[in-house]
C-alpha cells in the first residue's frame, strides 16, 4: 500500500492530481469553502485558547490543492492578530500536489514552508495540526484468523504472475482469538504518527485536528478499498493507478495519542463538529450573498452534514487531541450521536 501510493516515481500521489471531478475523488474542502472557512474558526478559536501566541506554526498534513488552506486564510482575514501570527507549514509528499498548492496559496501574504516528513517540522514554538483525510491513506496491515491463529495478508504472485493475496503463517499479533475468517485491520503508521504529534504538542503546545471516515471503536472486517474515476476498483489489478484507503479506527489514534502524553477530546461526527462551528449560519449568509447559489450551497451543505450512507455527516469523524491544560472549541461536550449511529 505504501509503495502504490508513495514511490517517489511510481507512486499513485506522486504522479498525479487525484482530487476532483476529473481525478478520483473529492474531499470536503472540494465540495464548498464552508468546510476550510470553518476550519479557519477552530483554528483562531484554538489559538485564543492557548493564550494567543504571537507565533503559531499552522501545520497542514496531506493538503491536497491547498484548497481548505486557502479558504482558512481567507477566513482569517476577520481577525487579524491570529493571521499576523501565522507561519504555515505544509507537509506533502507529492511535486505534483506541492505545485498546486503554491498556486493556490501565492497570493494569502502568509509565510509558506514545505516539508517532506513530520520529522521536519520546527521544534521551536506552538503548533495546531490539520489532518483531513490523512490517516485513511496510510498503510494497514490486516490479520485474518484462519485454522485457530491470526496469520498476516500478504500481497505476493499467483501462477500467471499477477498480483495475490495470500496468508502467512501464524503471526504475533495480540489479539485475542477470533471467529474463523474474521479480519482485523491495524496502521502501525497512524498510531505512530498520533503519538509523535502527541509529544510535540505536549513540549511545543497545541492541538492536532484529524477528520477522517472510520470507526469509533475498532471491529472486524475489511476496509481496503481502491478508487478510479470516483468508482471502486480492485484493488490489485488497478496498483498504483488507483487511491487506496481504509477505514481509520479513531479509538486506536486516541490511545496513541494519550499514550504520547496528550489530552484527548471527545471524538464527535462530522456533521456535530460542523454544526458547533456554525455551517448552518456560513450557509445562510452564501445564499443571501448569492441568492443564484442556493441550490449549490444547500446540496453541499447537506453532502457534508449529511447522515446518509452517501454523505459525509456521520462516516465522517473528527478526533482533537491537545496539551493538557488546552480547551479545545467545539470538543468539549460528548457528540449525542456518537451513543446514537454505530461507529
Amino acid at each position: 500500500m505504501g509503495l502504490c501510493l508513495s514511490h517517489p516515481t511510481l507512486g499513485y500521489y506522486t504522479t498525479r492530481d487525484p482530487l476532483g471531478r476529473g481525478g478520483d475523488f473529492t474531499t470536503a474542502p472540494e465540495i464548498s469553502q464552508m468546510f476550510g472557512e470553518l476550519m479557519g474558526v477552530w483554528t483562531a478559536s484554538t489559538w485564543q485558547a492557548m493564550g494567543s501566541p504571537a507565533r503559531l506554526m499552522l501545520v497542514e498534513l496531506g493538503p491536497g490543492r491547498g484548497t481548505l488552506m486557502a479558504d482558512l486564510l481567507r477566513a482569517a482575514r476577520a481577525l487579524p492578530a491570529f493571521r499576523t501570527a501565522l507561519q504555515v507549514h505544509l507537509v506533502e509528499v507529492s511535486p505534483v500536489l506541492r505545485q498546486k498548492q503554491r498556486e493556490a496559496l501565492s497570493a494569502s501574504g502568509v509565510p509558506m514552508h514545505w516539508h517532506d516528513t513530520i520529522a521536519d517540522l520546527p521544534v521551536d514554538g506552538p503548533l495546531i495540526v490539520i489532518a483531513n483525510e490523512f490517516f485513511d491513506a496510510l498503510p494497514i496491515r490486516q490479520l485474518v484468523f484462519r485454522d485457530g491463529a491470526w496469520r498476516e495478508r500478504l500481497v505476493g504472485l499467483d501462477a500467471a504472475g499477477g498480483l495475490a493475496f495470500g496468508l502467512s503463517q501464524a503471526a504475533e499479533s495480540g489479539l485475542p482469538p477470533g471467529a474463523e475468517g474474521d479480519i482485523r485491520e491495524v496502521c502501525p503508521a497512524g498510531q505512530a504518527i498520533a503519538a509523535d504529534l502527541a509529544r510535540r504538542i505536549v513540549r511545543q503546545g497545541g492541538a492536532v485536528l484529524a477528520i477522517d471516515y472510520g470507526y469509533a471503536r475498532a471491529r472486524a472486517g475489511d476496509s481496503l478499498q481502491a478508487l478510479k474515476a470516483h468508482a471502486f476498483a480492485d484493488v490489485l489489478t488497478t496498483a498504483g493507478e488507483a487511491d487506496l484507503t481504509a477505514h481509520v479506527d479513531f479509538s486506536a489514534l486516541g490511545a496513541a495519542a494519550r499514550a504520547g502524553g496528550a489530552r484527548v477530546h471527545p471524538l464527535l461526527m462530522q456533521r456535530t463538529l460542523l454544526d458547533r462551528l456554525g455551517i448552518g449560519a456560513r450557509a445562510s449568509a452564501l445564499v443571501r450573498a448569492a441568492p443564484e447559489q442556493g441550490n449549490a450551497v444547500s446540496g453541499a451543505f447537506d453532502r457534508l452534514t449529511g447522515l446518509g450512507k452517501k454523505e459525509m455527516g456521520s462516516l465522517f469523524k473528527a478526533l482533537c487531541f491537545s496539551s493538557a491544560d488546552l480547551s479545545a472549541t467545539a470538543f468539549d461536550s460528548p457528540d449525542p450521536l456518537i451513543a446514537q449511529i454505530a461507529g
